[in-house]
């Protein structure tokens, strides 16, 4: 069988490291439209915070291709799908036949519609060069403003912050880390990083870069303007689908797939960032490896279902452990939470039930209790017996 991957990112490396280890004989090639073997994303900030060199970066020794017989072909992004034809074409003119394709290309960094956001001196982080270019241009450039007060803008922010950047981080919602927080631990995480020395401005939109030709200053909705040298826009990202479309592949907001990962064309799947499946499109790293391994078994011939995967992100910001998990708004009458806030030390602990099931959480400050925690949520345990015990610093998170 051969079985065609396009992009090399977790989704696409994971899924043709699955069907190796499945099958000996598949012949594999990975088309990435990258220059670089694959790295896992959050490597960057790393990087970018002078953390982890660049030869650290890459997940794999630079033989692991070869010594699995993957055939990887870097800088070769694909231009076209032919279906009709089960080959795809890259962008120099190299025709590759497909048994089997996977769709793994993943996303691009958003860029909302801020004016002035191609000037000189705006940034995204999605790819090493994109970190390389952003710590050149900040060598001459020691004033930062950071757009997007999400996971990505914020770890940006204390990255630059530990290289001596001034930053400052705007975040249009009223609160830090709107997917991961609730407003009562954001400002618990706010606190945190203005004592660390970076300023937070919240309930802001960005309406345009000024400047001449470089990035002067950011001017927000209300008139209000923020002097700097340097932007970086953390706004999310935007799954890639231009291939699938032009394919004739049934498309909304990503790639529609089903149980199996399949696309709506024959032998065509698709796994990771730009997979849309149930109407959702998910942007985690648990979700990019549930979806590669079970895409990797229906390549196959296998009969593997993907049932979803119940957000979760156990994480460091601004040297906090952080785990979020499942639903963090207790909105709907059927609903209940409990929480313990200890904003001195940056602890925030937070449950939500309903009918007695756990079914979310927040743990920020502390690991005690992260996993046993997480595994509850995944599960839906009923957790009446101790639901007025679990925040408590003392509670046996063995009985869960």
């Amino acid at each position: 069988m051969n079985v065609v991957i396009v992009g090399n990112g977790l989704a696409g490396t994971l899924a043709a490291k699955s069907i190796r280890d499945l099958d000996d004989r598949a012949a594999i090639t990975i088309l990435a439209a990258e220059r670089h073997p694959y790295y896992p994303r959050p490597n960057l900030i790393e990087y970018l915070a002078g953390r982890l060199s660049e030869d650290k970066l890459f997940a794999f020794p630079a033989s692991w291709p070869e010594t699995n017989r993957i055939d990887l072909r870097l800088g070769a992004p694909v231009r076209r799908i032919r279906p009709a034809d089960g080959v795809v074409e890259t962008a120099g003119g190299l025709i590759v036949p497909y048994d089997r394709l996977l769709l793994a290309d993943g996303a691009s960094a958003a860029v909302p519609p801020i004016s002035g956001a191609a000037k000189l001196g705006v940034f995204t982080l999605r790819t090493i060069e994109d970190a390389q270019a952003l710590l050149d241009y900040h060598r001459t450039h020691p004033r930062v403003v950071v757009l997007g007060g999400g996971l990505l803008g914020l770890e940006i922010a204390r990255a630059l912050g530990a290289r001596g950047a001034e930053v400052v981080v705007v975040e249009i919602f009223s609160y830090l880390l709107p997917r991961q927080l609730d407003p009562p631990g954001a400002a618990v995480l706010k606190s945190r990083f203005e004592a660390g020395g970076i300023k937070v401005r919240l309930g802001l939109p960005a309406e345009e870069i000024v400047g001449e030709t470089e990035a002067r200053g950011v001017r927000f909705r209300g008139g209000s303007l923020l002097e700097t040298d340097l932007v970086v826009i953390a706004a999310g990202v935007v799954p890639n689908t231009a291939l699938a479309r032009e394919a004739g592949l049934a498309v909304e907001r990503g790639v529609i797939v089903d149980d199996r990962m399949a696309a709506s064309a024959a032998d065509i799947y698709a796994a990771g960032d730009g997979a849309q499946h149930r109407g959702r499109l998910y942007g985690i790293i648990p979700a990019s490896f549930a979806q590669s391994r079970v895409a990797a078994e229906n390549i196959l011939g296998r009969d593997k279902r993907y049932e979803g995967t119940i957000p979760s992100n156990q994480l460091k910001v601004s040297d906090l452990p952080l785990l979020s998990v499942g639903a963090i708004a207790s909105e709907g009458s059927d609903l209940e939470e409990y929480r313990v806030s200890r904003p001195e030390s940056g602890f925030y602990k937070k449950i939500v039930l309903r009918n007695d099931v756990l079914i979310g959480a927040i743990w920020m400050g502390t690991k005690i209790g992260a996993s046993a925690i997480a595994r509850a949520v995944t599960e839906g345990r009923n957790v009446a017996a101790w639901k007025a015990e679990i925040l408590e610093d003392d509670f046996d998170f063995r009985l869960l």
